[in-house]
């Protein structure tokens, strides 16, 4: 079923117009920005971005096209170029990594996302470029008070080795987690998703643990920090850029054999420094300790199938799994209402890789306002 807006009078004023209008006159989106906007309705609009993949395919009938995923700090889309189109000669020239700006009238291209009518396309500029690269402001803000956030709870930690573990990590390795995504495709895929992960499953394990007297808090909290610090040579998006390469240490070991590697190298550094001469009395003993948060590591994949080496054996790594699980679920039915299409009343289509349709949510009740007494009606 096709899924392109209809042809109507109005759109083709519109494009006509379109075409007569200069750059500077089309309202400047975020990709997440235009996904919640465009429909139907044509939408003037412009979105700066980087070219995170090209390819040339080819229609059932043998026609060339293009395939060209878009990136920004918030998002993707794809793109796709036919024969007909006037910027075809321009979209073929593309390479993955540049920094362009494309304008148009963007409507609703079915599971794809926006396309253009009319495009325009150009590069950016470096000041642009760099803009760009910034982020949109809104995402920044709530990253920023994400990373302040987990050093806030990693520097409540009871246990001195594990805090200070996790100082060490921040120090060493802040900047490569702060843009670091916490998946590919399936949730927090974008610069900086992992810190956004990271903070809200520091939050659900926060109140858990004070529901569940026998967690250990301060384990649990490290778990959660360190449970995918392997992505950071998984994941990692390059300095300058948004779209994520492949690496080789991720590529042949993997995030959990990554991160317990990075846990026992920096175990070994904190055991190095002065302070640790201290820790020798306490209990439970330091290489205790190590190998607990090893195992949630290890097992916060919370079944073998699923990449996990041994099944969860401790209260805080069934917890921390089912932390980790439910914030990247509800991550993904976030996304979903964002972007997916709404196929029945209340229904809205099925999204990769979640198995079914999704259902609008139902709204909390919000009481009515109690009615104003004799004597607040007579002051009146």
């Amino acid at each position: 079923m096709s899924t392109r807006a209809p042809f109507s009078l109005a759109s083709l004023r519109l494009d006509r117009l379109t075409a007569r209008m200069d750059e500077h006159d089309f309202e400047l989106l975020t990709l997440a920005q235009l996904r919640q906007n465009a429909g139907h309705a044509p939408l003037p609009c412009r979105v700066h971005a980087q070219v995170d993949l090209h390819q040339e395919k080819k229609t059932s009938t043998g026609s060339p096209y293009f395939e060209i995923k878009l990136a920004d700090a918030g998002g993707s889309l794809v793109w796709r170029v036919f024969d007909n189109n006037p910027v075809l000669a321009e979209a073929r020239e593309l390479r993955r990594g540049q920094f362009i700006q494309l304008s148009g009238n963007w409507v609703d291209g079915g599971k794809y996302g926006p396309e253009p009518r009319h495009p325009r396309l150009r590069p950016l500029t470096d000041d642009e470029a760099q803009d760009l690269l910034k982020g949109d402001a809104g995402l920044a803000e709530r990253q920023r008070q994400d990373y302040a956030e987990i050093e806030a709870f990693m520097d409540s930690l009871a246990d001195p080795r594990l805090r200070g573990l996790a100082r060490l990590f921040l120090e060493k390795h802040g900047a490569r987690f702060r843009r670091t995504a916490a998946a590919r495709e399936n949730h927090h895929a974008r610069r900086g998703g992992l810190v956004e992960h990271v903070a809200q499953m520091m939050r659900a394990a926060a109140a858990i643990a004070g529901v569940y007297p026998m967690l250990n808090r301060d384990l649990l909290l490290a778990g959660v920090l360190f449970h995918d610090c392997g992505k950071l040579w998984e994941n990692c998006y390059p300095e300058s850029g948004f779209a994520m390469p492949y690496h080789l240490h991720g590529e042949m070991i993997g995030h959990i054999p990554l991160g317990m590697e990075l846990v026992n190298k920096l175990w070994r550094e904190l055991m190095d420094l002065p302070e640790a001469a201290e820790w020798a009395a306490l209990e439970p003993a330091s290489d205790l300790a190590r190998l607990h948060l090893l195992h949630l590591i290890a097992a916060h994949h919370g079944e073998l199938q699923y990449g996990s080496p041994v099944l969860p054996k401790t209260p805080e790594a069934v917890a921390l799994h089912y932390v980790d699980n439910l914030d990247a679920k509800l991550e993904m039915l976030r996304r979903g209402y964002e972007t997916s299409a709404e196929i029945g009343p209340g229904i809205l289509e099925r999204f990769r890789p979640w198995a079914t349709h999704i259902l609008e949510p139902l709204a909390a009740h919000t009481p009515p306002a109690p009615a104003p007494s004799e004597d607040a009606r007579e002051t009146a």
